[in-house]
């Protein structure tokens, strides 16, 4: 692709149709096809799930069965997409515009927001020399100067070169670096008046072949990849309740059977589990086999195309390399902290993964987008976004105000305020609504969980931007990043971004923010409202002021080359061992072999009543096979929620240090398993054979041998003995 737009007469000229005209005609329409292929599937994946949100936040009160609310949503679903189609067809009919996959766009490469770059004949500055132009490039020079500065302070701070190293430095250096961006790009858009002149060309059809290529590799990927996390416990076992039981939990339903109350920092407005469960349930298959056979591959292709909508919007030039770099950033940046990278294929799932993987960048596009055009159909998708993120994490109540408010205070300083109001008001009803009326009616979150980890500004940002070479190309994302972007309002929003997250990383602002709304645990979780891949990726577009377009091109893949080489070199990649991940040769649960096998053998146990007592990874497994097997600690973090110090979690994390096994001077002592056992009604202890201890006073305490799971040789580690209640 290269920097300069069509030739003019590409424009006008009526094409000349080849001899075979009817092969030709379907040739373009199948090529029409292709490249609207993308925004068609993410965007009526966006109003079908925000339907089914709404149907399921309706069907709550009423207690109506998720298996009924299912088939409706695929009816309703049914008609929605046929509405769609029909109006659009009639559109093209009557000649009108499309604006449902954005208005068309004509122009050519636009410069980035410097002012440097090749101008277009619509630009009213262009060849203007005095003070304007003086004023953008020092603020241009302002920006990159203390941009990479807080880059490079920031990405070494948690190395040992810079382990002395305030964070005051990074913070200082953002700061000038963001505020000199926000005057920048404000300028620069009150300069171009001409909004079609800076929009990106469509995607043409092989650009979207691309896209659609790589997000179908992300699927088959997602298949084979398996990283089992604690969290799992929760998401996947919600779903295995909707499936067996046909009803949402509203009370606990992992340590008791929906009677205990239910964990309040969990409220039931997430909707992406019960359609998991519901979806098992319509098909007669398990919640994990629907989640992770089913849904994450369809999940994988969503964010990867989100990814690339919003690539394709902003990159001034090259979206394709950047693109590429972008997905590169994701599958080679994990590690087995709170990466990007670790919440995309390995975790989108769970809904907290797939809203920081599709939803952020596509509320990123839906702005860009509505604020060129401001069209109802793109006030509705912003809408309709909304209500999706509420249905996949309630995290969506704390990022995207942040992300919206960054992108309105950008709209504010150019005059728009009524833009402003309208994405505010369309953006953040519904999710902070949701959450209101659930604390409303079922209480205050619990903040007992609050203090258990709390990561400060040095912290959040290492956690997500990741630290030396890796963390430095982060920070030149984040400071430098918007100066890449295509000029006027991706530029302007990004900047937005920047900011926002600028002032976030100040030190003393997050501790304010946990001080005000006790939601500690989770602040980290702030840095998601920049879409930082696809900013990562806008560094490979960067212009170089020659007329050889060889040579920019050139620049380009030079530059995509050093940074992919400096994930593969710095970094973890998803697929590696230290990030949690098993690759298998076939697709696969996401839970280990062994504990799977253990777990199952187990669940088919002719067991008597009471709960399971397993070895720690067994109980956690179990839960996400069946809800008729009650273990004893599902998971320990989970115990917060009831008062760690209760005799409620103490004789539970007794048992499981019991089940376990270890060394002689951490086992519980006989009368303390003893008491345990029947506070808790245990029925059924399954051990690891080699742990005498465990099955000498199980027996001690009338509890006889019924089951063994038997290996290859006898004293196999993963030899498993059960014995049941007298």
């Amino acid at each position: 692709m290269t920097d300069q737009a069509a030739a003019p007469s590409a424009a006008i000229d009526e094409p000349t149709a080849p001899a075979s005209g009817g092969s030709w005609l379907a040739a373009s329409r199948v090529g029409t096809i292709v490249a609207g292929l993308p925004a068609a599937l993410t965007d009526g994946a966006v109003l079908v799930f925000a339907l089914w949100t709404l149907l399921y936040h309706a069907a709550l009160p009423l207690g109506l069965a998720p298996s009924w609310t299912f088939r409706v949503w695929l009816a309703a679903s049914l008609a929605l997409l046929l509405l769609i189609a029909l109006t659009r067809w009639r559109h093209r009919r009557v000649g009108a515009p499309d604006t449902a996959g954005g208005a068309p766009d004509t122009a050519g490469s636009a410069p980035d927001a410097t002012g440097a770059g090749p101008a277009s004949d619509a630009d009213p500055a262009a060849g203007r020399t005095g003070r304007a132009a003086v004023v953008r490039r020092s603020l241009a020079v302002l920006v990159l100067v203390f941009g990479t500065v807080a880059a490079i302070t920031a990405g070494l701070s948690g190395t040992p070169a810079g382990a002395d190293l305030s964070w005051w430095v990074p913070a200082s250096a953002g700061i000038v670096a963001a505020t000199g961006l926000v005057l920048l790009t404000r300028r620069t858009w009150r300069t171009w008046r001409d909004t079609a002149a800076t929009r990106p060309p469509a995607p043409t059809a092989w650009q979207s072949a691309y896209a659609l290529l790589v997000a179908g590799g992300a699927a088959a990927a997602s298949l084979f990849l398996a990283r089992n996390t604690p969290d799992d416990i929760y998401y996947v076992g919600r779903s295995v309740w909707v499936a067996e039981r046909d009803n949402v939990p509203l009370n606990d339903f992992l340590f008791s059977e929906n009677v205990l109350p239910a964990m309040a920092s969990q409220p039931p407005i997430a909707s992406i589990e019960v359609l998991a469960g519901a979806l098992a349930r319509f098909l007669g298959i398990s919640a994990a086999s629907a989640t992770w056979y089913l849904l994450l591959p369809l999940l994988a292709v969503l964010a990867v195309l989100a990814l690339w909508r919003l690539v394709q919007r902003w990159a001034p030039r090259r979206p394709v390399l950047a693109f590429t770099v972008a997905i590169a950033f994701l599958a080679l940046v994990c590690g087995p902290d709170a990466a990007l990278g670790n919440f995309h294929l390995p975790r989108l799932y769970q809904g907290k993964g797939m809203f920081v993987s599709a939803v952020v960048p596509l509320m990123w596009l839906y702005l860009t987008r509505w604020f060129d055009d401001r069209s109802r159909q793109g006030l509705l998708l912003i809408a309709a976004l909304s209500i999706t993120a509420t249905g996949l994490t309630t995290t969506a109540a704390i990022v995207l105000p942040l992300l919206v408010g960054g992108a309105a205070l950008m709209m504010l300083l150019v005059g728009r305020w009524k833009s402003a109001l309208a994405v505010g008001a369309a953006a953040l009803t519904y999710p902070i609504g949701a959450v209101v009326i659930s604390q409303l009616v079922l209480g205050s979150a619990n903040e007992a969980a609050a203090d258990v980890n709390f990561y400060d500004a040095a912290h959040t940002y290492r956690r997500t931007f990741e630290i030396g070479i890796v963390g430095v190309i982060g920070g030149l994302a984040l400071w430098c990043g918007p100066l890449l972007a295509r000029r006027r309002s991706p530029a302007l929003l990004a900047a937005g971004g920047t900011v926002t997250l600028s002032v976030l990383l100040v030190p003393g602002v997050l501790e304010w923010l946990s001080a005000l709304t006790g939601i500690s645990v989770v602040l980290w979780r702030v840095s998601w409202l920049f879409a930082l891949p696809a900013l990562i990726g806008l560094l490979c577009t960067v212009w170089l002021p020659t007329r050889l377009p060889a040579v920019r091109a050139l620049a380009g893949v030079v530059l995509a080359a050093v940074m992919v080489g400096s994930f593969a070199g710095y970094a973890v990649p998803m697929w590696d061992e230290r990030s949690g991940v098993l690759v298998h040769d076939r697709p696969t649960w996401k839970i280990r072999t062994k504990q799977l096998a253990i777990a199952r053998f187990v669940v088919g146990l002719d067991r008597p009543d009471g709960l399971v007592l397993a070895p720690e990874s067994i109980m956690r497994a179990i839960p996400l096979l069946t809800t008729e097997a009650r273990v004893v600690l599902p998971r320990d973090f989970f115990l917060i929620e009831y008062d760690i110090n209760s005799q409620f979690s103490q004789d539970r994390l007794l048992l499981t240090r019991f089940a376990n096994g270890g060394p002689a001077a951490q086992r519980p002592s006989a009368e303390e398993v003893g008491a345990a056992l029947e506070r808790l009604d245990v029925g059924t202890i399954c051990v690891y054979s080699q742990n005498r201890y465990a099955r000498q006073t199980g027996e001690g305490f009338g509890y006889t041998t019924f089951a063994r799971r038997k290996a290859d040789p006898p004293v196999h580690p993963n030899a498993v003995t059960c014995l049941r209640r007298g």
